[in-house]
């Protein structure tokens, strides 16, 4: 399979409810020759083993989009099938079981975890936007080849807090140490944007799409 000139044939696909960065995720899937079709028909997820859910906005916006439009179950669906599923930066907020924005709203619970604002010190600014090292805590197919500390980058004023320890892929520091890589079974999660990452978060998408399902 030929990579940067023809795109490879691959069974990825982009979740379409509304909100998300889809573009710029479709973009660099391309970049690296990879295909990824943006699906916005529930029904159409189950012909994909491997799918990436975006988000940019508000968590309670983002879920209540998902189940209106049938994705949540669809994805559900997948998950159970054993799909691989990447979720990005409020895609990965969205797997957890509630969130602390603007009230308290329900998630999809592939997670034992909160979605709750930073509490920081008066010289750190919220969001948490701009580039920060990403430390990982244990081996995983995205890391291949990669360096742990390497910097990515962020923005978001909500982080995950997990219940099991063993969930947590990767932290970062921001006056306090936070969940930016979450991970169980067939299901990742990433807080930072790997498509504006530079090298290190191209290579983690590299990382997942060749990996075996």
């Amino acid at each position: 399979m030929e990579r940067f000139g023809l795109a490879m044939e691959s069974n990825i696909a982009i979740v379409d409810y509304g909100m998300g960065n889809l573009r710029s995720v479709q973009n660099a899937i391309e970049h690296l020759g990879f295909q990824a079709a943006v699906v916005n028909n529930p029904t159409e997820l189950s012909a994909y083993s491997k799918i990436i859910l975006p988000g940019v906005g508000a968590f309670a916006q983002a879920i209540s989009c998902l189940k209106q439009t049938g994705m949540a179950d669809a994805l559900n669906e997948r998950k159970s099938a054993g799909a691989q599923i990447l979720g990005i930066c409020l895609g990965m907020q969205l797997m957890c079981d509630f969130s602390e924005e603007d009230g308290e709203h329900r998630g999809l619970s592939w997670f034992s975890a909160k979605v709750t604002k930073f509490e920081l010190e008066k010289c750190l600014t919220i969001p948490h936007m701009g580039w920060n090292g990403v430390d990982f805590k244990r081996d995983d197919i995205l890391f291949k080849n990669l360096v742990s500390g390497s910097d990515a980058y962020f923005i978001h004023s909500y982080h995950v807090v997990c219940d099991n320890a063993d969930d947590v892929l990767a932290t970062t520091d921001y006056g306090v140490e936070f969940t930016s890589i979450i991970q169980r079974d067939n299901v990742r999660g990433i807080q930072f944007h790997p498509e504006k990452s530079q090298e290190f978060g191209l290579s983690i998408i590299r990382n997942y799409l060749e990996a075996a399902c």
